[in-house]
This record gives structure tokens, sequence and C-alpha cells, in this order.
């Protein structure tokens, strides 16, 4: 409180007692109690009313304790269950959470990771990836600021992200590993990695790299072959010594049928092998017949032209060729698809001969468009003429149809660069993305296609899409959410079939050790998103003849069913809507691998690397009491004191409203009690 404040108190009290006095001692040689009493009430009404008038503020001092936090993070994927290390897992959490003097000094957080970082609800042991980096990286935007020593119950054994001995640069927290597992050394021959092409052409050969380790003193030999149903179509002679421990494999395949093909790559073991489950690994290859030839045509050089081109070819099924507008002529028919970037009145007979041939096209337009042309060129659409710019950020339309689009967050990526001007549609457009301006749908499509007089055509109305799928790797670490969108446009525009009602999204395989996602849109007659109808999945395996039926659930914009309970076998499968009786149907393989079964011993070295470089220590499962001890006893650990000095006016101080009312109460039941009123 000022001491300005404090001089107008005490006016207030001298003037209320004044006025009380002036009420109460007029012309009196004395006073009697009851009217004392009656001075009394009327000062403390009086000098009440002032003060609230004043306001004064005190400031209040309140003291709060913070204990850091003590996060524990376990590994809940199935390589713990595999090791035999699942029930002291179990052990050591319950033994921690339920420390008392741990709980006295921290605030416990408790977490379980396989895949991503989760909650702690139970623990199962059943998830088939393992990302520790990414469990790192989701804490530390959880605990930034606070001190929060890390206690990660672990094997150590990644299978999925970054490297995580380098997560201690971002996740500033000392890190204490508890090992699950042991350092014993054991002879073992292993597939450590093999890679292969998802798409084969067919009556082509494609390529398979894979590489062999051995873990062993001796010299062995073994024998490495490829299989698909009995038949053997690839084998080696390999020897390996302690010297010479891994050996890198490269040879070719034939690829003579269509379709999914599933090979098994088998390095025969040891007899001395403990885990024999490394010792092979399936893999798949899907043959096609032909591959999708794209055109990109532009008269100028734009860093869209190789986003388009890297976008397009992430899919092996297409490939990309480069032309200017008078090269592609009489080469159309040799590509399924054209994308004329910012076409100009020099692309005149390009278009001619797209016209006569009925010819799928993409027209990307922007500043360097010529809107004139486009105009005279076509009957299908026209432009408002303006030669004012705009940049528009994009929005997604549900309700398209054609196919199905996932939303990859349009709307936080960078605006696109397009004149300010309206499209005035011909024939019936359908809206992919919107223009928005400053957040505000302005009613105009930014992405859009449709289909007359056979043909398919889609329009992107701005430039710089490149910054687009820039922006997608740096949000999600990688560019497949935005090339999986951008190639679902390039198959639409490079086939013919009607659209359907109902649109199912799958792959032709999965591996074992990862999801199996089948995603769905269905749409009413009007070919509006329904989100009322029930949609069903029956999947049967080829080979037990079993099938099985799964709703699938409605997510965001689209139905969904996650089939990873489903074995490792060939399945067909129909998805039904039950109100429409419509259906699709389709089939897919699922490889039987996993990745969880693949390890031996825990990764001690990367644990303790990991440990050291983050200030913290690594401990073995069997040394957990030293774990806490060194816990209780780390100065860095403290319980910190605060002191908060708030602010508090007068006026919110309820109980002085209360003494005003009860002495104005007061001396006016006394006042009538006495007769003086």
């Amino acid at each position: 409180m000022s001491s300005e404040t404090l001089v107008y108190i005490i006016i207030s009290g001298i003037t209320a007692l004044l006025i009380a006095g002036f009420q109460y001692y007029k012309n009196k040689k004395g006073m009697s109690k009851l009217s004392m009493l009656f001075l009394f009430l009327r000062f403390i009404t009086i000098f009440s009313v002032i003060l609230l008038l004043i306001n004064p503020k005190f400031e209040q001092v309140v003291l709060s304790v913070e204990k850091p936090n003590l996060v524990l993070a376990v590994d809940n994927s199935s390589s713990i269950k595999y090791l035999g290390h699942d029930t002291e897992a179990n052990t050591l959490l319950n033994q921690l959470r339920t420390n008392k003097e741990l709980q006295d000094k921290f605030n416990l957080s408790i977490y379980t990771f396989g895949n991503t970082l989760k909650p702690f609800d139970s623990l199962s042991f059943t998830e088939q990836e393992t990302n520790v980096n990414q469990a790192f990286s989701q804490l530390t935007q959880i605990y930034k600021q606070s001190t929060s020593p890390t206690v990660l119950i672990t094997d150590g054994n990644q299978t999925y992200g970054n490297n995580y001995e380098f997560a201690y640069l971002d996740y500033k927290q000392p890190v204490y590993p508890v090992i699950l597992g042991d350092t014993i050394s054991y002879v073992d021959l292993k597939i450590q990695q093999l890679n292969v092409n998802k798409y084969a052409y067919l009556k082509n050969k494609f390529p398979v790299e894979t590489i062999l380790v051995y873990n062993g003193i001796g010299s062995v030999k073994s024998q490495f072959t490829v299989t698909i149903g009995n038949s053997i179509i690839y084998s080696e002679a390999v020897n390996f010594s302690k010297e010479n421990n891994s050996k890198i494999i490269n040879f070719t395949l034939p690829a003579n049928q269509v379709g999914v093909q599933v090979y098994k790559a088998t390095l025969s073991p040891l007899n001395s092998e403990k885990n024999t489950l490394n010792n092979s690994k399936n893999f798949a290859v899907e043959v096609i017949d032909q591959k999708t030839k794209v055109a990109i045509v532009s008269d100028i050089i734009h860093p869209d032209l190789g986003a388009l081109k890297k976008s397009i070819e992430s899919n092996e099924q297409r490939s990309v060729s480069f032309f200017n507008s008078k090269s592609i002529l009489n080469q159309i028919n040799d590509f399924q698809l054209i994308v004329l970037y910012q076409p100009n009145d020099k692309f005149k007979a390009l278009f001619e001969q797209l016209d006569n041939e009925n010819k799928n096209r993409f027209i990307i337009v922007g500043p360097k468009t010529d809107i004139e042309f486009l105009n005279n060129i076509n009957k299908s659409y026209e432009f408002e003429i303006t030669y004012n710019t705009e940049n528009y950020q994009a929005a997604l339309e549900k309700n398209y149809t054609p196919f199905f689009v996932d939303d990859i967050d349009f709307e936080s990526f960078p605006p696109l660069h397009s004149y300010y001007s309206s499209l005035i549609a011909l024939v019936p457009f359908e809206t992919i993305l919107h223009k928005t301006l400053n957040g505000i749908d302005v009613g105009e499509p930014l992405l859009g296609t449709f289909e007359t007089q056979g043909r398919r055509e889609a329009l992107l109305l701005g430039e710089n899409i490149w910054q687009w799928r820039s922006q997608s790797y740096v949000e999600t670490k990688s560019f497949h959410g935005f090339d999986n969108f951008f190639n679902k446009l390039i198959q639409y525009l490079a086939s013919n079939k009607l659209k359907s009602r109902l649109n199912v999204d799958y792959q032709s395989f999965y591996n074992g050790s990862g999801n199996v996602i089948v995603t769905a849109q269905y749409f009413d007659k009007n070919y509006i998103f329904n989100e009322r109808e029930t949609l069903n999945i029956t999947v049967a395996d080829k080979i037990s003849k079993e099938s099985k039926t799964f709703p699938l659930i409605l997510k965001n914009n689209n139905y969904e069913v996650d089939l990873s309970s489903l074995s490792p076998s060939e399945y067909d499968f129909k998805v039904h809507a039950e109100e429409a009786n419509i259906s699709k149907t389709g089939s897919f393989t699922i490889l039987e691998y996993n990745v969880e079964q693949q390890f031996l011993n825990a990764n001690v070295t990367k644990l303790e690397q990991l440990a050291s470089n983050s200030s913290g220590k690594a401990y073995f499962i069997d040394n957990t009491d030293a774990l806490i001890d060194d816990l209780l006893n780390d100065n860095r650990f403290s319980t910190i004191q605060k002191s908060h000095k708030n602010s508090l006016p007068l006026i919110d101080w309820k109980y002085l409203l209360a003494i005003i009312a009860l002495s104005l109460s007061l001396e006016w039941f006394l006042r009538k009690y006495n007769g003086l009123i």
C-alpha cells in the first residue's frame, strides 16, 4: 500500500469521526453510553463507505511448494515379452509408483510407449513397433521448463524412427534407463535388412538387396535362399567369420505374373542358434503390366516443376517427362496425362491436339498464365479477367466425391499466388480445395475437377505448390502425406473410370509389423458425404476360408477400420453400405514378419550412452534399489518453495459490505428500540 493511500485512509477516519460526532455530540455537554454506541456505529458505517470509494489495495504473499516431476516411461512393445522381461517390468513399475518416499519428493507421471507415447493405463506388451525417439519428442513438448528426471524402462531395441541416442539434445532432462535384458552374446545369423521396390513391371526383372549379419567367434557356413511358394528361385552359399561378419547380396528376380507376389528370404540357421525367427523374412512386390507416363509442359522455369516431378514419381508406377509447348506436339499419345503449367498462347496447337484426341489434362494457373487465351481456347469454364493478384490459402471440401481425399492440414499450408478473379464453370465442377483469405472462405475454388465429353480435367488456380510439399515435410518429417494426396489426383486424372458413391482406400499388401488400415467414403445420390450410413467390411482368408465382419467407424471425413488383429495371410474383402446396398470388393496380403522378435539382447551400449549424455545413469533391472536411492539423494531434484505476491483491492473484500450492513442495521434497531425513531 502506498503512503499516499495511507494518508487518504487517515483523512477518511478523521472525516468519518467528525461526521458521526456532528450528528451525536452536537450541543451536548456529555454523552450517554447509548449515544457513544450510536456514534461508534455511525463512524464504522461512514468510514467503511469512504474506504470503498478510495478502494485501497493490499498485498498478499502466498507461499506454494513445487515438487519436481518424476517421469516413468515404460516400453510396451512385444519385444519385452518375447525376451521374457514383462513380469520384471510390471514389478519395477509397481515398486516405483507405490514408493512412499518417491511420492513425497516427486510428482509421478507414468507413460507407456511403442510407436507413440501414451498416458499409462495398463501394460500389455503387444505394440508391434518401438520408437523411443518419438517418445522423447513428445515428452519434450510436455516438460519444457520444469525439472523432470526420466526413468526409461526398456530393452533399448528401437525398430522405427531416428536414433534416440541423441534425444538429449532436445530433451533437456536427465534420463535414467533401466535395462531389461542381459549382455550375454549368443551365436546368431540374421537377415538384418532387405531392400526391394514396392512395384515391378511384368516381364521385367527387379533388384533385391539383402544385408546378412553374423554374431559369433568361429567361422560358419550357411545357405541363403529365396522362395515363392514351394519353389526356390534364388540360392547362394555364404560364409562368415568373426572378421567377416556381414555380407551384402544383390540379385534380381523375374516378374512373371501380374498382382502381389509374396516371397520368403531364408538364411539357414546354425544348430547352436537361440533365435531362428530372424533368419527369415517375407517380402512382397506388386507386379503391374504398365507404367503411367505423365508429361509436364511448361515454357517457364519454376520450382513447382521439380516438386511436381518428385511428388508424382514418389509412386514407382509413374514416370514424368518435361516438354515445352512445341516439343510435346505429336507425342501426346505416349502419355496418359498431360500437365499444362501456366499455359499461354504458345500452347494453342497443343490444346487443339488434346481436344482432337480427347485427352485428360491438368492445368495449373498462375500469374504468368494468359487468362484471355484460356477463355478463348476452352468451352468448359471462363475467368473474369483481372490483372490483380492475391495470395490464397486452402480449405478442404469434405463433400468431394470422385476419390478419397485425406485432410493433410491444408489450412496450415502457405498461400498460393494467383489472379484475383472468379471462375465461371460452364460444366458441372467439383471443388477439392476452396480459396480462403485471412481464414475466410471467398467462395471460389482453388483446386477442382470436372468431367466433360468423356475426359477428365483438373484446375489448380495458383503457383508455388512446392511450398506445400516443403511445409508438409516440416510438419510431419515426411513427404508421404502430400505425395499421397497428389498421386490420388494423378491417378484419377489418368483414368476414365466412372465415379462411385462408395470409395475404398487400401494397400495391396501390408507388413506384419505395421497397422492394417482400410478407409472408405460413402456419398448419397446427390454425391454429398453421408455420415449416417452403416458400413461393414467382411474379410475372408483365402487359405483357411474363415471370414470375419468388422464395422467401419466414422473418423473425421471418412470411415475407417483397423484390421491389425488379422494374422498374416491373403485376404479378399467386401465393404458394404447397409442402407444403400452398395458394395466394393478387393484383396490384400498381410506379410508374416514381427520386427520385435528379431532381437536377442538389450541394447546396453546405446542406453548407457544416452544416460551419460543426459547427465543420468543406467541401471540393470536387478539393481533398482540404487536407482531409488540416487533419485532421493540427488540435490538437483529438490522441492522449491515459491512465493506469489497478489494485489487485492478492498472492494473485493466481501466482509466489508457485511460490516456496513451490520452497523446500519444495528443502529436502526437500537434507535427503534429506544424510541428515537
